[in-house]
């Protein structure tokens, strides 16, 4: 991959969509993360005077909020924090507690976040007339590893044809701090969460089976399944087809 044309290609990218959605510039989450300060540089370069960065924290780690200001800082990006954790407090206290497998609850509960966070960043965009972008890459993508209605709640995806490694030298390449090229990819949903310890695989091992390089069987059986069962969150919901 060539690092600088791609930058550049996808910096046109979004300029292109943004100007033929008839809007002004682009809102977009900034975690603290690698994805999310790839997207947020590539959208400053591309709307300097119209990119605005939303922190989001709800119940986080306080190192991300750190992260996410550290890049604002670097590339002059202007930001707005939401604090979310009494709205979700809220809505936890009102929804009903159904069901009684502890494991559905959890997930249940954390993808309440990126539901949360796909509402601001949405009510943003309505009122500056900005699109949304977001942060997901090829690699999770791929197998679905995203919060359907959540983080894929957005009107464009620049990395989305990039697989994790190519994101990385994307960030060394515009500079995006080194602590936070170097620390463990996470989504944030719970303390200690991990996307390659929740994934069960290593993300290297996931683009080398993207990218059509060498992979055990055992690796397969783990990613072919989550490719199949995710199928769904790249579908548009059906319509029953009942008149003749």
């Amino acid at each position: 991959m060539n690092v600088e044309e791609s930058a550049s290609r996808l910096v046109s990218w979004i300029k292109e969509r943004v100007t033929a959605a008839g809007c002004k510039g682009v809102v977009v989450g900034m975690s603290g993360g690698l994805d999310s300060s790839v997207v947020a540089v590539l959208c400053q370069r591309a709307f300097p005077k119209t990119t605005l960065g939303m922190l989001m924290p709800c119940h986080s780690n306080p190192e991300d909020a750190e992260h996410a200001q550290l890049v604002a800082s670097r590339f002059s990006i202007p930001t707005r924090t939401v604090v979310l954790d009494a709205v979700y407090d809220t809505l936890l206290g009102v929804l009903p507690d159904e069901g009684d497998d502890p494991a559905t609850k959890s997930t249940a509960q954390a993808n309440l976040k990126p539901r949360l966070r796909m509402l601001t960043l949405y009510y943003l965009a309505n009122r500056l007339k900005y699109l949304v972008v977001g942060s997901s890459n090829r690699s999770e993508l791929a197998v679905g590893y995203f919060t359907k209605y959540g983080d894929s709640g957005v009107d464009m995806l620049p990395l989305g044809d990039l697989v994790k490694r190519e994101v990385r030298e994307l960030a060394d390449f515009l500079g995006i701090p080194r602590p936070i090229i170097d620390k463990p990819p996470s989504a944030g949903l719970w303390p200690g969460q991990t996307d390659e310890d929740e994934l069960g695989l290593a993300y290297e091992a996931l683009d080398d089976y993207l990218t059509g390089g060498t992979v055990s069987d055992d690796l397969k059986q783990k990613i072919e399944p989550r490719v199949r069962a995710s199928r769904h969150k790249f579908q548009l919901p059906p319509i029953a087809e009942i008149q003749d």
